[in-house]
């Protein structure tokens, strides 16, 4: 009989990844879906197939019907005040896959408190922005006993995402160390676009010209955050995509890890300081592309292109 499966936090990743899991994921039954803001659960059911969801009202509800339950929240303290709940109910044989970006310490002390209750973990970090989570094409780190891991492939590549990196077998928490190191990777991309178009408009060769060769030269993340430059979007939206606040919190932990390994990102404390100048701006409207904006500040240009 094929697994009971239920979904616990739809903000901008959980939404698009819950969507996939009814429409690809070959569910016997309908996917039982929790938030904390129960409208936003609501909301998202009446866009799916009619049947193929049911909403609950609490995590204990949605932990109690359910055989594997994935979670996707905000932050270390969301998760563990999230698996705290579920482990009051008996959970003995269920499977716990967490989609969260977090600190790798907290994914294994999550891992610790779950086996300890006899229940499986399976931490299942993804990269990619939200329109990749709403079409299905993230990627998907699963890192866990591979008895486990297998269990959660099947809604893994060609369900939620278009690939993995298979952990199988090492400890929970390199999957989102992997996750944290990887996060840096993009802040160091939006730094580098937001200084390369604010020297462009400033030394006169353009941002539409400087565009042209990005999105030539570095097709994919690149071009899609410099047209989010370029035509202001990231500054317009009332939801952020990639939140100032989440984004912040990934720089802390990165910073941390290196602090703790005996290194330095350089790179990340530039662009960290960076984004808090957003949150002074824009408040937690702002968006990690808000970077274009703090850079143009200290240049000497509106924050608003």
């Amino acid at each position: 009989m094929a697994p009971q499966l239920a979904w616990i936090g739809l903000g901008n990743m959980g939404r698009g990844m819950c969507k996939n899991l009814v429409e690809k994921g070959q569910l016997s039954s309908p996917l039982i879906i929790y938030n904390r803001t129960e409208k936003r659960a609501t909301d998202l059911s009446s866009k799916l197939p009619p049947g193929k969801s049911t909403v609950v009202s609490s995590i204990a509800e949605a932990v109690s019907k359910s055989d594997i339950i994935f979670t996707c929240v905000g932050d270390d303290n969301a998760i563990v005040e999230t698996i705290d709940t579920a482990l009051t109910e008996d959970v003995k044989g269920k499977l716990f896959v967490d989609c969260s970006t977090v600190h790798p310490d907290t994914t294994n002390k999550l891992a610790k408190a779950i086996e300890g209750k006899g229940a499986q973990f399976v931490a299942c970090p993804v990269f990619g922005a939200p329109a990749m989570a709403e079409s299905g094409q993230l990627i998907c780190v699963l890192a866990g006993p591979k008895a486990a891991v297998e269990k959660v492939k099947p809604y893994t590549a060609g369900v939620m995402g278009r690939a993995i990196i298979d952990f199988s077998g090492q400890p929970h928490g390199k999957a989102t160390l992997l996750k944290i190191i990887g996060n840096t990777f993009i802040l160091n991309m939006i730094e580098a676009l937001s200084e390369g178009h604010v020297v462009a408009e400033k030394s006169g060769l353009g941002v539409d010209n400087l565009h042209q060769f990005i999105e030539t030269m570095f097709p994919g993340p690149y071009t899609a955050y410099s047209t989010r430059m370029k035509t202001g979007d990231y500054h317009k939206r009332e939801e952020p995509l990639f939140s100032v606040d989440l984004a912040r919190k990934d720089a802390r932990h990165a910073l941390a890890l290196a602090s703790s390994a005996g290194a330095k990102m350089k790179n990340v404390e530039v662009a960290d300081a960076h984004l808090a100048e957003v949150q002074k701006h824009v408040g937690s409207r702002g968006d990690i592309a808000g970077i274009y904006g703090a850079v143009r500040q200290e240049s000497g240009l509106n924050f608003e292109n």
